[in-house]
């Protein structure tokens, strides 16, 4: 089947299986490997990407149940101001170690700071749950949300 879908501001059309995951579709059949296989069943974050701005976990979201989302990946989401502020707070904090799982992190961060420009430390707690880092990361990715979160006050 064709399906016509929106990732990172432009349409592509796609031909596959109804039930082919997202992130089979991303890095398979449009080479945008930024969004990483960690799991397979929506529990290590690795595949996050965005729709219409939510983090989602694009290694269980069938094509077919895309719709008209806009989709934005790792490889799109410096193109928003609040986005690559995240990036550069990301580089400038040294938040990635082996960096596999930073896209899906970079992404549910970026979706966290839309909806709450400041967040609380449970508010980073919940919007980053389920979200892992083999190297334990963590604490430079909260140091880099707060960064970012105290950029947008001034």
């Amino acid at each position: 089947m064709i399906f016509n879908i929106r990732i990172n501001g432009a349409v592509h059309s796609v031909d596959t299986e109804e039930d082919t995951p997202l992130l089979w579709v991303l890095r398979d059949i449009l080479g945008m490997t930024g969004t990483k296989f960690g799991c397979g069943m929506a529990m290590c974050g690795a595949c996050t990407v965005q729709a219409d701005g939510s983090p989602i976990r694009s290694c269980v979201l069938a094509i077919k149940d895309v719709g008209n989302a806009e989709i934005t990946t790792i490889e799109g989401i410096g193109a928003s101001e609040l986005g690559k502020k995240v990036q550069q707070a990301w580089l400038a904090l040294d938040v990635p170690q082996c960096g596999y799982c930073q896209g899906g992190q970079i992404l549910a961060a970026t979706a966290l700071l839309a909806n709450s420009p400041a967040p609380t430390d449970a508010d980073i707690d919940a919007a980053m749950a389920g979200n892992i880092c083999r190297c334990g990361t963590y604490t430079r990715i909260r140091a880099a949300i707060k960064q970012v979160s105290a950029s947008l006050k001034s």
